[in-house]
């Protein structure tokens, strides 16, 4: 798994996708931190921000909103499956949206599995058309759609009300959803660096964002009975595949689990304990761990094209919406910790990897941080040896001193930070699972409108 030479190279295989990546001492001889050599450049303040399709000013340039969480007398309040007017009503702090361009498409679920909405999608698709506000944006954004998708303006009016009213079902019943924050940079920003990313919503808040995250997987399998796991990514900056500069997680459902999870599933099957044996034994006996605490633990992960910290879940529960609050908002503490100790100026993405609905083995809840700051070249597409720029003891020794400063300055939660860590051999308890001990989906309160 790791082989490291008497000139310094490191040669590592990741055990879970055979992936190869050496370490060449001189490689990542430049700056990749959060240093930010450009001169900073001054942003016109808009209040409400309006400065992509993503702000708040700017609601009527995106689809329907399936659903939005916003934070009234003290507490957060979730609301869902809104009319046009609700909506421009006032800012969200997290909204739901669907993608304007899927990956997996309507039309997919439609032509494969004779898919249509469900009642409920389709109710509120019915009660959104009803005013002529909502036909009016509805319109609007088919309009926009076609027009980015090369139609001619002629073709555009071509198409009669009733097709381009069946085009929308993409909005009110599709399976590719953003969860957008609300900040598109830090209450007081004066410059374009300052942007809100991950680390930038705080604990609370970081917290939310993943717990909304959750409630709109489940709500997408409730609505589609043929989606068989959801991928949950997000992209941060161009360098990413980010289309805009505004934070959003994406979540696309599956008829099937993807090459990565079905490989893992094949190999857990073989070894119940292997994410404890190949990922958290592993790191904490070559030093690797950067931080824990009761729920969750972070390491340096080898094996991957990019610089990457993994986070998993110690949790017995392997799903995200098996999480009871304590669970999540631990979790959620390590994943916001690691951004902020990133910086916003390091493109990179987050990956969730979980056990699907329909597994019997146990995979534990992980997420992959990976730091978009090498390409891969035509060394790496010949040899399918991939040079990764930063060591693993770098990676950590850049991370772990920032979190130490983010602890005492009060921007982190208070857990345990490198040599604090207890590392206890086979931390992750997911290999206890047993699927009829499982809980029933029901920790995070799904239908309370209090949250």
């Amino acid at each position: 798994m790791r082989t490291v030479m008497r000139d310094g190279t490191e040669k590592h295989i990741n055990p879970f996708t055979g992936t190869e990546v050496w370490f060449i001492p001189g490689r990542g001889n430049r700056p990749i931190f959060t240093n930010n050599s450009q001169k900073p450049e001054k942003i016109e303040i808009q209040e409400p921000e309006g400065y992509c399709n993503f702000c708040p000013a700017k609601y009527g340039s995106t689809p329907p909103e399936k659903a939005r969480l916003v934070f009234e007398d003290g507490r957060y309040i979730y609301r869902d499956r809104l009319n046009y007017s609700d909506i421009m009503h006032n800012a969200a702090e997290f909204r739901r949206i669907p993608n304007l361009f899927e990956i997996v498409t309507i039309n997919y679920w439609k032509e494969n599995f004779k898919y249509r909405l469900s009642d409920k999608n389709l109710k509120w698709k019915e009660r959104y058309l009803s005013t002529q506000e909502g036909r009016e944006h509805v319109l609007s954004i088919i309009d926009l759609k076609l027009k980015y998708a090369g139609k001619k303006e002629d073709e555009i009016k071509s198409l009669s009300f009733d097709e381009k009213i069946d085009m929308a079902d993409a909005f009110f019943g599709g399976g590719h959803e953003l969860v957008i924050p609300k900040r598109h940079y830090v209450p007081g920003a004066e410059y374009a660096s300052q942007m809100s990313s991950s680390g930038e919503l705080g604990v609370e808040g970081h917290f939310q964002y993943f717990k909304f995250t959750i409630l709109s997987m489940e709500d997408i399998y409730r609505n589609n009975r043929y989606a068989r796991y959801i991928s949950v990514f997000q992209n941060w900056l161009k360098e990413a595949g980010a289309s805009f500069p505004h934070l959003h997680k994406q979540l696309v459902a599956l008829d099937e689990w993807g090459v990565s999870v079905e490989r893992e599933i094949r190999m857990a099957a073989q070894n119940r304990n292997m994410y404890n044996d190949y990922a958290a034994n592993f790191a904490a006996y070559n030093n690797f761990v950067i931080c824990e605490n009761d729920y969750a633990m972070a390491f340096v992960d080898i094996g991957h094209r990019h610089p990457t910290v993994a986070v998993y879940s110690k949790s017995i529960n392997c799903r995200p919406a098996e999480h009871a609050d304590e669970e999540l908002r631990g979790f959620s503490d390590i994943v916001q910790a690691i951004h902020l100790a990133t910086g916003a100026h390091i493109s990179c993405n987050e990956e969730w990897y979980y056990m699907p609905r329909d597994s019997v083995i146990p995979m534990p809840w992980h997420v992959l941080i990976k730091w978009r700051v090498n390409i891969a070249a035509g060394f790496e597409g010949g040899t399918k040896i991939y040079v990764n720029p930063v060591s693993p003891n770098t990676l950590r020794d850049q991370i772990v001193p920032r979190l130490f400063e983010l602890r005492a300055q009060g921007k982190i939660a208070s857990f345990q930070i490198a040599e604090e860590c207890p590392v206890k051999p086979n931390s992750l308890d997911y290999y206890k699972n047993k699927i009829g001990q499982m809980s029933e989906m029901n920790n995070l309160n799904f239908f309370d409108p209090d949250w």
